[in-house]
């Protein structure tokens, strides 16, 4: 049963301690109130999937693109910074105007979680691929940390594309699934995430139900 996800905003890492003194690490992500904006169905557009608008902006309506204007206008909603579609089943497809929050989910329920990961910026291979480096003894000048020889013969004659070689690490989209939902705040609608999250504080995080263990 494919349902959508929702958005939120990641506040942090703690610790979280159970009844019996034990703990646990976990992550704090704050859920600001998804509205329904739109809704995609087979028959018109080939798919099923459910649009959803969150986080508020204090940016201008003047200075927002028409096609994103006339949605905010059309559920009379004022306007929000992020819109994202979900695929859904058919049966799962919610009205437009509908609001979902943090009780979306369920405690003990398990999430996959996606995100941007925090950007390390142009790395060399000993950090962003383990390499282990050149000698540190005689006979290696001023290159132990790099990567050796990347060329081939005359034939192919060129470096195969996606060859471990140094280059921008990190902020790429990453997938976590199967991360356990702890806790619900309804009150500050915050959900409390067992693990780690990607992506740095106020990153944005769309979170859905997890395909290898569903509810």
């Amino acid at each position: 049963m494919l349902r959508t996800g929702i958005i939120a905003t990641k506040i942090g890492n703690s610790s979280y301690y159970k009844d019996d003194g034990t703990n646990t690490h976990v992550t704090v992500l704050k859920v600001d109130e998804c509205v329904v904006a739109n809704i995609k169905t087979s028959e018109k557009d080939g798919y099923n999937a459910v649009q959803l608008a969150s986080i508020e902006t204090n940016q201008d309506i003047s200075k927002i693109r028409k096609p994103q204007r006339k949605i905010f206008s059309s559920i009379k909603i004022n306007p929000k910074k992020i819109l994202k579609e979900f695929r859904v089943d058919k049966d799962n497809i919610l009205e437009i105007g509908t609001k979902l929050n943090a009780d979306h989910f369920k405690v003990d329920q398990f999430i996959d979680v996606s995100s941007y990961s925090i950007g390390k910026g142009f790395a060399g291979v000993m950090k962003r691929h383990n390499f282990g480096g050149l000698r540190a003894s005689h006979g290696v000048s001023i290159s132990h940390r790099s990567h050796g020889s990347t060329g081939q013969n005359q034939d192919p004659g060129r470096v195969f594309k996606g060859k471990k070689m140094a280059g921008r690490m990190g902020n790429k989209k990453v997938t976590k699934q199967n991360l356990k939902v702890i806790e619900i705040d309804n009150t500050n609608n915050l959900l409390i995430v067992k693990g780690s999250v990607p992506g740095k504080k106020n990153s944005i995080i769309f979170l859905k139900d997890s395909i290898k263990k569903p509810i």
